[in-house]
């Protein structure tokens, strides 16, 4: 009787094992899956960037324009006067 009891006992460590196991193999798919996303993106903005040398400059026109903008920005917001 006591070896049924250790053989229940054991299949039910096997049980909660491989739910576990199989838990953790799903969260790791699932962030093998984000990484692959992410990677894919990052991927295809260098292709896109290094093939077409508009969209290059174009970002950093845009970058300039940012700039430009931000420091009249700061400029207007110090000629604010303070109440």
């Amino acid at each position: 009787m006591a070896e049924s009891e250790f053989q229940e006992g054991n299949y039910d460590d096997r049980a909660k094992m491989r739910e576990n196991l199989k838990k953790d193999m799903e969260e790791l798919l699932e962030k093998m899956e984000k990484l692959t996303v992410r990677a894919t993106c990052m991927v295809y903005n260098c292709v896109s960037i290094r093939t077409s040398p508009d969209l290059t400059n174009a970002m950093q026109h845009l970058e300039d324009v940012f700039l430009r903008c931000k420091e009249q920005m700061e400029k207007k917001w110090q000629e604010v006067p303070m109440e």
